[in-house]
């Protein structure tokens, strides 16, 4: 299986592992994409991605990347680019007190793509 996970910080990096550790083996392969646009700087999309291939280092093959762009126009085009059977992203609404909604990318995403999307819990710090 290829997964494609999407993220923005360590944070969300480690709670879509935590999600991947019981699911993803030594046949899969997941890809970690961090974007960067006017809200992420470049380094906390470099930060992000250090935590993939330390906490899936079971996992078959882990690449990560950073692309420039808003996540809801690079995930989908990632997603075709490496024939992504699942796509992750971390739940978050930008207010902390709302745990039950998403935030306007993921529901961008939902709407824009014919993949399978898992909206992961991110606890809280």
């Amino acid at each position: 299986m290829q997964y494609l996970a999407g993220t923005d910080s360590v944070h969300t990096t480690a709670a879509l592992c935590d999600y991947l550790e019981g699911r993803a083996t030594s046949d899969d392969a997941v890809t970690v994409v961090a974007t960067v646009d006017e809200t992420t700087a470049p380094q906390d999309a470099r930060e992000a991605l250090t935590v993939a291939p330390v906490r899936l280092a079971g996992v078959g093959s882990v690449e990560t990347a950073v692309h420039e762009g808003s996540p809801e126009s690079v995930l989908p085009a990632v997603a075709d680019e490496i024939g992504a059977d699942e796509l992750l992203v971390g739940a978050y609404s930008g207010n902390p007190a709302a745990t039950a909604t998403v935030g306007s990318t993921t529901t961008a995403l939902l709407e824009q793509t014919t993949r399978p999307v898992v909206v992961v819990p991110i606890p809280e710090l």
